[in-house]
C-alpha cells in the first residue's frame, strides 16, 4: 500500500481515506468484504466510524473507505491486527492496483463535503481564513453575551469555560455550514464533483 501522510499532531483524531481501484465484475465481492472490515474495525478501542464512498462517475472508478479513529496509537492497532490483515488479503486480490492511504488529523478533518468525491484538503491559508471567519463572529458573540460575568471568573477557568464552548460549536456546528458555504472558494475545481 501507499501512503500519502500529513503531518500528525500527538493524540489528534485521526482520519484514514483508502481508495481502491475494484475490477470490473467484483464489485459486490468487494462491498461485501468491505462492509465486513468496517464491521470488525468497530470493535477496536479508539473507533470513531467508518463509511465508503461508491464511484461518483466513470472518470472516477475508485472506492473512497474513510475510517475515524481518536489517536494514531489506536488506528495503529487497527491496522496492525490480524482482522484487518485476514480481511485485506481477500480485499487486495479484486483491485486492479494496490489501494492508497491518505491520513488526516486536525484541522484538515474539519474541511470535508458530504458526498465530496475524492477528499482532498483545500491549502491551508484557506482552511485557516474560513476557520477564523467561524471562531470571530463566534467568540465575540459570546463575550458580548456574557463578558460581565466572565470578567468575575479567573482568567484560565474563563479561558477553559469559553474554548469549551467554542470547540464543539466549531467542530459541529459551525465548520460543516462555513465549508458547505465557502465551497466556491476552498475547492473551487471540485465543483463538478459534489454530489
Amino acid at each position: 500500500m501507499s501512503n500519502t501522510n500529513s503531518p500528525l499532531e500527538p493524540e489528534s483524531p485521526i482520519t484514514v481515506v483508502i481508495s481502491r481501484r475494484v475490477k470490473k465484475g467484483n464489485e459486490a465481492k468487494f462491498e461485501e468484504l468491505s462492509s465486513r472490515m468496517t464491521e470488525t474495525a468497530t470493535s477496536f478501542p479508539g473507533h470513531r466510524g467508518a463509511f465508503m464512498l461508491r464511484p461518483s462517475s466513470p472518470d472516477d472508478p475508485e472506492y473512497r473507505i474513510i475510517f475515524k479513529f481518536d489517536t494514531q496509537e489506536h488506528l495503529d492497532h487497527w491496522f496492525s491486527s490480524n482482522e484487518r490483515t485476514q480481511c485485506l488479503i481477500e480485499i487486495e486480490v479484486l483491485l486492479e492496483e494496490p489501494s492508497a492511504v491518505t491520513t488526516l488529523s486536525g484541522l484538515t478533518t474539519w474541511f470535508t463535503l458530504p458526498g465530496r468525491n475524492p477528499v482532498q484538503p483545500p491549502p491551508k491559508y484557506k482552511m485557516t481564513v474560513v476557520s477564523w471567519l467561524a471562531l470571530y463572529p463566534t467568540v465575540t458573540l459570546i463575550f458580548w453575551l456574557f463578558g460581565g460575568q466572565l470578567a468575575q471568573i479567573p482568567l484560565l477557568l474563563r479561558t477553559f469555560l469559553v474554548t469549551a464552548v467554542v470547540m464543539p460549536l466549531m467542530a459541529y456546528v459551525l465548520m460543516p455550514r462555513f465549508t458547505r458555504w465557502f465551497a466556491f472558494w476552498l475547492f473551487p475545481k471540485a465543483q463538478k464533483n459534489i454530489r
